[in-house]
């Protein structure tokens, strides 16, 4: 007998195209979901990858609007496009993402019966924290929901503290993945001490925090040399301290890369260097270079060194003394990095996509199973 698939409703109200992390991980989710069928809710442009990452995918048209005056109006008419979608869907359950923005909001006051799943992402959870209305949306949406999704321990207990500790029960760690099917290795590493050919890859921000690793080559005393790849804010004060500190044949810029040229690309550097100062949910580009065989250089935040296992290389957050330091120490050991590459191969391997869908498709099972009440079996009171 054929199961019925599992229907879920999802978006990320951002133009449908893999331009994040966030993104990248949910174009490859609900693809590698066993036994469901997905409707995704974004913006255009539609992006080719994205038209067969989902089985329906629909554009939203209530026209975007930050925090500010017109938030609240904004947030009306969206709820009020969402609730026409979702009548005509009724969906199995809808998964939130990014719990407390706009468009998480507008599902979780218009989801009716369809039981609600809220998944984290980190940068909510940062708004949340700095922001008095942002964390009154957070809590609203975690209210309304019958789990609430993140994949480390560390940002689970960001939630659960921002949230009261009321929902404790709610909170299910599930750990994001990679498709490691598709990630290749180079036969051996480059086979030599000296100086290192580090890639950096991320979006050009101040919580990422790229000019630590900036810096950290006008310190180290080897002239190691840096591929940034990615765009932000931040770009064009990164290239000006590049020029300053007399790094422009050291460092190289390049902008935001299809995850495919970017994989193709990653088993040429001799290490990959993590610079995030703040909080990161998960650090998806970790597992990514891992997986292709590069060892990290990584600041030392709460969680991270969960992810990378003892697979990477510890230095203390925006400090570019640090990060020189283990940067030199790694060019003189080859020996290491050649361990620490066998340790990151390992490492990775524990985080493939598949088992992350096997997990959320169980989850929402469990959810959507009703009870000997008539209830479903984690509604929210």
């Amino acid at each position: 007998m054929t199961t019925k698939p599992l229907t879920i409703l999802t978006g990320i109200n951002r133009a449908s195209e893999p331009s994040s992390g966030s993104m990248i991980l949910v174009g490859d989710l609900y693809r590698a979901m066993p036994n469901t069928h997905t409707t995704f809710l974004g913006r255009t442009p539609v992006h080719q990858v994205w038209k067969t990452a989902f089985d329906r995918l629909i554009p939203l048209s209530t026209t975007k609007q930050l925090q500010g005056s017109g938030f609240t109006t904004y947030v009306d008419e969206l709820t009020q496009e969402v609730g026409q979608l979702i009548e005509q869907i009724r969906p199995d359950a809808i998964h939130v993402q990014n719990v407390g923005f706009a468009l998480s909001l507008a599902l979780s006051r218009t989801a009716g019966t369809s039981p609600i799943i809220s998944i984290a992402h980190g940068p909510e959870v940062m708004a949340a924290e700095r922001n008095r209305a942002e964390h009154e949306a957070l809590l609203e949406v975690a209210g309304s929901s019958a789990a609430i999704v993140t994949p480390t321990s560390v940002l689970a207990d960001r939630v659960d503290r921002l949230t009261g500790r009321r929902f404790t029960d709610r909170i299910v760690t599930i750990p994001w993945g990679i498709r490691l099917a598709d990630a290749h290795v180079r036969d051996q590493p480059s086979a030599q001490s000296g100086p290192l050919s580090l890639v950096h890859a991320g979006r050009l921000d101040d919580n990422k925090s790229t000019i630590t690793a900036v810096e950290a080559l006008a310190l180290a005393g080897q002239p190691h040399h840096l591929t940034v790849i990615g765009n932000g804010p931040l770009r064009e004060h990164l290239e000006q301290r590049t020029i300053e500190l007399g790094l422009r044949d050291r460092v190289h810029f390049d902008p935001f890369l299809p995850r495919a040229e970017l994989w193709r690309r990653l088993p040429h550097f001799d290490a990959f260097v993590f610079t995030t100062k703040g909080l990161e949910a998960f650090g998806l580009v970790l597992i990514e270079a891992q997986a292709h065989g590069l060892p990290v250089i990584y600041s030392d935040l709460p969680g991270v060194r969960d992810t990378l296992g003892n697979a990477g290389v510890p230095y203390t957050p925006g400090d570019p003394c640090s990060l020189a330091v283990a940067l030199d120490d790694m060019g003189r050991d080859f020996h290491r990095r050649k361990a620490l590459i066998k340790t990151a191969l390992h490492n990775a391997h524990r985080y493939d996509i598949t088992a992350t869908g096997r997990q959320l498709r169980d989850l929402t099972l469990r959810i959507t199973s009703p009870s000997s009440d008539g209830t479903t079996a984690a509604s929210p009171p």
